[in-house]
């Protein structure tokens, strides 16, 4: 199962982050550092205010702070539920792509797919 591999790996991530129902997690036009995998609850992301996706445990969000650094972020972070998120920084990312392939697909479909509702919704 994909969704209880990626949370093990989300695990062995120091210092997890918690967050309460309604704690944003990071707001659109936030220079961003660090993408985030869910180990417990749910987040949603919206922008302009409007919600456009909401994620579970196992999924990853604002990985494209990482793919490309210098941009700002695009969408506001919500926690939906009480969360208990893993941060990863580039360095982390690296280390995880290399020592688990499968792991950077689904980082690559994650985006992928987010990419298109984002446009989606800012059509």
């Amino acid at each position: 199962m994909v969704v209880a591999r990626t949370v093990e790996l989300f695990s062995t991530v120091p210092d997890d982050l918690e967050y309460r129902a309604g704690d944003i997690i990071f707001a659109a036009g936030d220079v961003g550092g660090m993408m985030y995998g869910i180990i417990e609850g749910t987040v949603e992301l919206q922008i302009n205010g409007r919600v456009v996706e909401v994620i579970e445990e196992g999924d990853v969000f604002g990985e494209g702070a990482l793919v490309q650094p210098s941009h700002l972020r695009a969408s506001t972070a919500i926690a939906q539920t009480p969360c208990k998120l893993a941060a990863i920084d580039e360095t982390r990312l690296k280390f995880l792509i290399e020592n688990t392939p499968n792991f950077a697909l689904e980082v690559m479909r994650s985006f992928s797919n987010r990419l298109r509702r984002f446009k989606q919704a800012m059509a």
